[in-house]
């Protein structure tokens, strides 16, 4: 295990990669992470349709597949059941080790559905269905829409990723979403021990849209680079207060596990911070970090671990909102925009991917 990851799970934060292809899979590259000490995997529309477009290893299946189905969408789940199964089955040592705290692999429910509860709840449903694999989650974006999905989702008794987190206010929202799905699963005589959730809250997004805001006031350049984490450390203190109340109790008591935050977008978008910034100021007990391949890699060389990086400075990330309110920038709007567009972000990644599974199933096709 490498040393510097050994420390991070000594913090008590686990480390998952944001990244995932069939190369990855069958070169020994993934089993090579975990062996490092990632014990996690997450995936996103973007990740597929790079690994898709650059490889040629899922051609056989493609055209194997395009020659009896014609939707599109059927084709790339097809394909990425297949790379999610075997990556589930890679982690599944972990998952037993750790006895389902880690070793999960998220698949993601298509972003064109992130405004519509039932079809939300269908595709989430037929999505571990189609894995079927215990340590599977998926991945509902947290829209007002989305979290009625996610509470009912956790009420039948899967594990969910809840995903495009980033104000404080949202975040109570997806951790009390979860409890009341638990709170349904006990009731209706389940077992909440073999559910498991985290709430991804997005960390440089919110960097790079307050510091463009910031740019436009001008001397204020002391604020920038600082809300995102500022952001997180609250929405940690927010996660502690809420699972350590009478309710959570409760469900303790029955064998329910805390939704842990994990912190997504975590490469430094602004080459002026520091590479590993949104890992090393966001180290604390009971969160996940998941890294692009990029970030992993720099942190495995140069990165430095203070077991006490999200409780400190907490009067300091309260202050930093007030003063943001004070020159104009406006926390609210920098949130549901950032919402806004990742949701968008997303559907024109899937977009783009079932474009390109069409256009390589016909040149693979006509090869054929």
């Amino acid at each position: 295990m490498n040393e510097r990851l050994r420390k991070l799970a000594q913090a008590g934060q686990s480390v998952w990669i944001d990244y995932l292809s069939r190369d990855s899979i069958q070169s020994g590259e993934l089993q090579g992470m975990i062996e490092s000490g990632v014990v996690g995997v997450t995936s996103n529309p973007t990740i597929f349709q790079k690994a898709i477009s650059e490889s040629s290893l899922y051609d056989e299946q493609l055209d194997e597949v395009s020659r009896s189905e014609d939707d599109t969408k059927e084709i790339f789940l097809e394909l990425a059941k297949e790379d999610i199964r075997d990556a589930c089955d890679l982690l599944m040592p972990v998952f037993e080790r750790t006895n389902r705290l880690d070793g999960y692999v998220s698949l993601e429910v298509s972003p064109d559905l992130a405004y519509d509860t039932p079809a939300t709840f269908e595709e989430a449903t037929r999505l571990h269905k189609l894995v079927d694999r215990p340590n599977l989650m998926v991945k509902i974006p947290a829209t007002e829409p989305g979290l009625a999905a996610v509470e009912d989702m956790i009420a039948a008794g899967h594990s969910i990723n809840i995903t495009l987190i980033f104000s404080l206010e949202r975040y109570r929202a997806v951790a009390k979403a979860y409890i009341r799905g638990l709170q349904r699963l006990v009731a209706a005589g389940g077992d909440p021990s073999k559910v498991a959730s985290v709430a991804s809250f997005f960390v440089s997004r919110v960097d790079t849209e307050a510091d463009k805001r910031l740019d436009r006031v001008r001397g204020r350049d002391d604020l920038k680079g600082k809300l995102a984490v500022a952001n997180a450390k609250l929405a940690y203190l927010a996660f502690r207060e809420i699972f350590s109340g009478d309710d959570w109790a409760f469900l303790k008591s029955k064998g329910a596990t805390k939704q842990r935050p994990l912190w997504a977008s975590t490469s430094t978008k602004n080459r002026e911070f520091r590479d590993v910034k949104y890992v090393e100021e966001l180290v604390g007990p009971d969160t996940v970090n998941t890294m692009p391949t990029s970030t992993l890699e720099a942190f495995i060389n140069h990165g430095e671990v203070d077991p006490n990086a999200l409780i400190e400075g907490l009067d300091e990330a309260r202050k930093l909102l007030y003063e943001l309110r004070e020159t104009g920038v406006d926390y609210r709007d920098v949130t549901e925009v950032l919402e806004k567009e990742g949701v968008a972000k997303f559907a024109d990644s899937f977009d783009e991917l079932l474009e390109g599974i069409k256009e390589k199933s016909r040149r693979v096709v006509s090869r054929g």
